[in-house]
């Protein structure tokens, strides 16, 4: 069984050759180099607790260089006091010093010093036989000794910064958030139980349908903490009469958690009369120092979770080339990487949202299980967990009583900024149609693709 060391596995195959077929060099090595035994002995806690092994780790040049200077960092001043035996000066002396040296770094607090500079140190101190062969860019050592993600280090990962390089981008996301911002309709909000309340009482068709479910998934990965409000299981979630509420033309996004929800939420897309079109991935950041402590893991789970999906659903039938009133395809991702909340805060990041607004260009939006901190201008929130309620069907839907008044009003320069599906390959011989031709979209083409793709 190969020992370990902060993750690091030890070849012990390598460790019995160089014992058995270089014992008097290992002997030798050892008496030559004893403050580096001294220092591996005190950080062979984790599993190198003989001296062969303990001496394979140490019998390179290059950790004899590391561990010298790991214990200048522990303590400059009795380092520079008590130098480590150099080879040039006489074994007498040599001998002396560290005998001094040794009796200093006995102690209990040196001890916890090194080990807390070792283990929890930058991703610059690395052991031997580590797989990295840049051991600088290993971001899975750097977690290991840091708690800091390897996500937390993508860059331009916000919206304000995305598309700095990219002028026209950049435009075009700033005139959506005030086209749409601009025309936005107030706030309305239901507290409501939704496992009782009939979803027909809000009188109204929706063209985006955002479900933020408290799932039972969370209980499993927050061992311990009380949410103080009731947990849903997909069984009852598909019974939600979404299908009665749905316009003809219209999308769902509904986060399923990262396990089973994969599978199951497909499910609920199916019974509510959706077919699944797009996976939308957050990847959960740490970038705030109090929150790289939490490497709690579900039940029988290896790794710690990372990440979470937000499924989405499409009814009816969009085509991005020809739709360009009712959608705008390709202006978002489908990955959102952002921080994530505190311990047992089930919120989600806010990108959700500006991506649901920048593709879907129609304005009757609901939110179900939503909160008081979950409240948008031109969304409707319905959930049990609202403290109070603004809702009037009557009021809500002479909104729209006018044709097409649902949709966001046309803006021209949004129009010529927006990325746009290709046109429709031709049938022609060669690159192009010949005289008096008649061009056809070719099957597979993207005039014969129904279904949006979110990026």
């Amino acid at each position: 069984r190969p020992h370990k060391m902060a993750g690091t596995h030890v070849n012990m195959k390598k460790v019995k050759e160089f014992v058995t077929k270089r014992s008097k060099e290992r002997r030798k090595y050892l008496r030559r180099e004893p403050e580096m035994l001294e220092a591996a002995k005190m950080l062979g806690w984790r599993g190198l607790k003989s001296e062969v092994s303990l001496s394979w780790l140490i019998n390179s040049k290059r950790e004899n260089t590391r561990k010298r200077g790991l214990l200048s960092k522990l303590n400059p001043e009795k380092y520079n006091q008590y130098t480590l035996p150099d080879k040039s000066k006489s074994s007498a002396t040599s001998s002396n010093q560290m005998q001094t040296y040794s009796a200093d770094l006995s102690d209990r607090e040196d001890t916890a010093s090194v080990e807390k500079l070792y283990f929890e140190g930058d991703s610059g101190v690395f052991i031997k036989d580590t797989q990295s062969k840049n051991p600088h860019n290993d971001y899975a050592q750097h977690y290991v000794d840091t708690g800091e993600r390897s996500q937390n280090f993508i860059h331009d990962v916000s919206l304000e910064d995305r598309f700095d390089e990219y002028p026209k981008l950049h435009e075009l996301i700033s005139r959506k958030d005030e086209h749409i911002r601009k025309h936005a309709l107030p706030p309305m909000y239901l507290k409501c139980d939704l496992l009782t309340y009939n979803l027909n009482n809000l009188g109204s068709k929706f063209d985006v349908i955002y479900i933020d479910p408290p799932l039972e998934e969370y209980t499993k990965r927050y061992p311990g903490f009380q949410f103080g409000k009731r947990m849903w299981d997909f069984e009852e979630l598909m019974n939600l009469k979404i299908e009665d509420i749905a316009a003809p033309r219209s999308f769902v996004f509904f986060w399923v958690g990262s396990g089973e929800g994969l599978d199951l939420g497909r499910e609920c897309l199916r019974k509510w009369g959706f077919r699944r079109c797009e996976d939308i991935c957050w990847i959960k950041s740490n970038c705030k120092p109090e929150n790289r402590h939490f490497k709690y893991k579900e039940p029988k789970a290896i790794l710690t979770n990372t990440k979470e999906h937000c499924i989405m659903g499409i009814k009816g039938t969009v085509k991005r080339n020809q739709d360009g009133h009712f959608i705008h395809a390709n202006v978002d991702l489908d990955v959102i990487v952002a921080d994530e909340p505190d311990f047992g805060d089930l919120s989600k990041p806010e990108e959700i949202f500006r991506t649901m607004e920048h593709f879907c260009l129609g304005m009757r939006r609901l939110h179900m299980f939503g909160n008081d901190s979950s409240i948008r201008p031109g969304w409707v929130t319905i959930g049990p967990d609202l403290r109070s309620t603004n809702f009037n069907s009557k009021v809500y839907n002479s909104r729209f009583e006018a044709e097409d008044s649902f949709l966001l009003p046309f803006e021209e320069r949004i129009e010529e900024l927006r990325p746009k599906s290709p046109p429709p390959r031709s049938t022609g011989r060669g690159r192009g149609t010949g005289p008096g031709s008649q061009a056809t979209s070719a099957p597979g083409s993207m005039q014969n693709k129904h279904i949006p793709i979110v990026r």
